[in-house]
């Protein structure tokens, strides 16, 4: 039908046109969910329409096959009262009942056919929308997903390993160096405790000698030796 033709021609319009300037695909997929449920709402009522002039033209052909039969009736009791003159003018209304009968009755058939193609077609737009719907999500996250590893593999192009290593190796040397320091002054600390305990033994053996030659001196009457 025209109006579903033209329906597929927008869609794929609107969706070719949003992937050729699309920069982010998520507000993407929304949208052409947005826009395939506008147009699901335009061919409904479009649909709505036609079962409308549908069932006035199904009123239409009854109304003239009620016609048709009223007039037969007419001729009918028109002959039974011996009238065929009446009779004849009821049957003359009666053959043009019958051609409104015939016109509506295409009418009403063609109607009816594109209706039910509509109706159709309608039902096909909606099983379309729910598989998008259904796939919004997964959509989502593949496109999530791709973003991370795009920034994951960015960062990792961006890695310089060479001059990274290079900054670590300056960092052992200068920690390195740092300790060689400390044992450096460990030792200088170490060398000046041996020097203090040097003069503090010659201290007390200073004060030991003196102690001794004032017990001998004792020992021996007050006679130094």
């Amino acid at each position: 039908m025209g109006i579903f033709q033209r329906l597929s021609d927008l869609l794929k319009s609107n969706v070719n046109d949003l992937i050729d300037r699309a920069e982010d695909p998520e507000k993407m997929v929304k949208q052409i969910i947005i826009d395939m449920q506008k147009e699901l709402n335009k061919s409904t009522q479009a649909y709505g329409k036609a079962k409308a002039s549908e069932r006035l033209a199904e009123k239409q052909y009854q109304n003239a096959v009620k016609v048709s039969a009223d007039w037969e009736a007419k001729a009918k009791a028109a002959l039974a009262a011996g009238d065929q003159e009446l009779a004849k003018k009821a049957l003359a209304k009666k053959v043009k009942a019958d051609e409104d009968v015939a016109n509506y009755k295409e009418m009403y058939e063609t109607i009816s056919n594109q209706t039910e193609a509509i109706g159709d077609q309608v039902e096909v737009l909606k099983a379309k929308l729910d598989e998008a719907k259904s796939r919004q999500a997964m959509l989502i996250a593949r496109s999530q997903m791709a973003d991370t590893s795009k920034e994951l593999a960015k960062s990792v192009g961006g890695f310089d390993a060479s001059s990274s290593l290079e900054k670590f190796n300056r960092m052992e040397e200068k920690i390195v160096r740092k300790e060689a320091e400390a044992d450096a002054f460990a030792e200088i600390a170490g060398a000046n405790d041996d020097t203090a305990d040097s003069f503090e033994k010659l201290e007390t053996d200073s004060k030991v000698d003196a102690e001794l030659a004032r017990l001998m001196a004792e020992m021996n009457g007050g006679n130094a030796q």
